[in-house]
């Protein structure tokens, strides 16, 4: 079906409009942290001498040097693991005919509909009987736990699209359910890993309320679980906390950037069709 012109104009206009509205919070505080040191920004006006040594003060009060390397860790302790365990997960309850997998897969479904500010608590004393606050393993060990349904539910709708005649295929071929799924289902499932891979990275890095509650030391925190604190000690400072709040989101907005073609092919290739 074709669309009229007036179609097609009305669509790139609403398009326009919605990406002025999404980049005008982002300019604004591109400006408000471009202005002399001490001063209150009002609106949107672009300073006549941009301060861009802004951005080098907020580096070094903020301490992102060790937040980056923080955040990394994080990362790294939280995305892998989790990816692998729900890429298992989601072939075991999407292709293989495993007993009370339709159940196992409902639990799933309920974990979807539990928001983290109501588990904060218990988890707040789970943690602290292990002896983990103010550890990196008190973020990195839960975010893995909370991000099984939605990574479980993700990998499942893959796997349960993939036809039943490549298992069969294989299965007459001599391959056991390892070798199907390293051999065949994985390479497959490389478009759903990687739209995963990257939604769990912005979610792990952007992470927050675990990050608050559960550590006290702001170097061992996420780089926007450290804007609360740096908040609290430079929220007097307009331009300062400005220009820290853009450090501390460049790193998700580079990455979406530059894995955006990589994200949308993974939605639009995320199963295989028979």
């Amino acid at each position: 079906m074709r669309l009229s012109r007036s179609e097609q104009v009305t669509g790139r206009v609403f398009l326009i409009l919605l990406v002025l509205v999404t980049l005008l919070p982002f300019v604004s505080m591109l400006s408000a942290a471009l202005q002399p040191r001490g001063t209150v920004p009002t609106g949107l006006t672009w300073p006549s001498d941009p301060q861009w040594g802004n951005f080098a003060d907020a580096f070094t009060v903020a301490n992102m040097g060790a937040l980056l390397k923080s955040s990394g860790l994080i990362v790294a302790g939280v995305v892998p693991v989790a990816v692998v365990i729900a890429t298992m997960a989601g072939f075991g309850l999407g292709h293989l005919k495993i007993p009370g997998a339709r159940f196992v897969f409902v639990f799933f479904l309920l974990g979807l509909t539990m928001p983290f500010e109501a588990v904060i608590t218990p988890l707040y004393y789970q943690i602290q009987d292990f002896g983990l606050l103010n550890t990196r393993w008190a973020i990195i060990l839960p975010l893995i736990g909370l991000f099984m349904p939605f990574g479980v539910f993700w990998m499942r709708t893959h796997f349960i699209n993939v036809p039943a005649e490549l298992s069969e295929a294989a299965r007459v071929d001599g391959s056991s359910t390892w070798q199907l799924f390293w051999r065949i289902h994985l390479p497959l499932a490389r478009p759903a890993i990687a739209s995963l891979t990257i939604l769990l990275f912005l979610w792990t890095w952007n992470q927050f309320l675990l990050a608050i509650v559960l550590v006290d030391d702001g170097t061992k925190r996420t780089m926007a679980g450290a804007l609360g604190a740096f908040q609290g000690q430079w929220g007097t400072d307009q331009v300062l906390l400005c220009a820290g709040s853009l450090l501390i989101l460049t790193p998700t907005l580079i990455v979406f950037l530059v894995f955006q073609r990589q994200f949308i092919k993974a939605l639009l290739q995320g199963s295989v069709k028979g």
